[in-house]
């Protein structure tokens, strides 16, 4: 397996870096996976699982959203809207290197952005991870802020070393946001993997996930993970488990 870096401009006109996990030998498909909410392409979870996905012969397209990791641009003007549109806009990078985008993989409010672009990018199959059935749920990570964004009109969240601002606007946009009818309407299989123990995001968002889509659907349980699928074990076997699924739905002749 190889990784390729290269860029694509974001809808703000930014630069994102994405890397391109290339399996060895010929690829049975190819596909894109939106990271988590404040994580990026090289995150545990999203790294080694486009690995494992390359690993058995599918090419994945992971890339930092916004004012995240290698990626250009301010995270304050970040919001969920955008990660949609640059989710299909990572669909057309991979399209300009000669690769149809089949398979869609998100992790957390990754998972709730491609579903919602899933309408734009048409995919065979996508597969969630960790996702919340409501994008809104992402606020609960600064709950004890929403009285300074609301008053101020932005505060800063601290991750650790790192400082993140997070705008009202961004609160608005998350929260106006209804998955529902972008999950009755999807048109590809759809896999929702989550774990019991998770939690930041209930097992509830994946049955109410679940129960809104049309068949072909399936559900996986990542029996004894965290939210952040911080051990190896975990991510590799979603991996796996996503492979074994897919592979029915990507397209023979590519």
């Amino acid at each position: 397996m190889a990784t390729e870096k290269f860029t694509f401009t974001s809808a703000t006109g930014d630069t994102l870096t994405a890397a391109l996990d290339v399996p060895e030998g010929e690829a049975i498909g190819w596909g894109i996976m939106s990271h988590g909410f404040t994580l990026g392409k090289d995150s545990l979870a999203t790294a080694r699982i486009c690995r494992g996905l390359a690993s058995h012969g599918i090419g994945m397209l992971r890339f930092d959203n916004l004012g995240l990791g290698e990626s250009q641009g301010d995270f304050a003007a970040t919001s969920f809207s955008l990660k949609i549109q640059d989710t299909i806009r990572a669909a057309e990078a991979l399209r300009e290197r000669g690769h149809e985008p089949e398979l869609l993989v998100g992790h957390s409010l990754g998972g709730a952005a491609v579903i919602a672009a899933a309408s734009e990018i048409q995919p065979n199959a996508i597969a969630t991870i960790g996702a919340p059935f409501d994008p809104g749920h992402v606020t609960h990570n600064f709950e004890h802020l929403m009285e300074e964004i609301e008053s101020a009109g932005s505060a800063e969240l601290k991750l650790g070393p790192r400082r993140l601002e997070i705008t009202r606007a961004f609160i608005e946009d998350v929260q106006e946001y209804n998955l529902t009818s972008s999950i009755q309407d999807l048109r590809a299989a759809l896999l929702v993997m989550h774990a019991p123990t998770d939690n930041t995001v209930g097992l509830e968002n994946a049955g109410r996930i679940f129960t809104e889509a049309k068949h072909p659907k399936s559900f996986f349980s990542l029996d004894g993970a965290d939210h952040l699928l911080t051990q190896r074990v975990h991510g590799y076997r979603a991996a796996a488990m996503i492979a074994a699924w897919a592979e029915q739905y990507f397209d023979a002749s590519e």
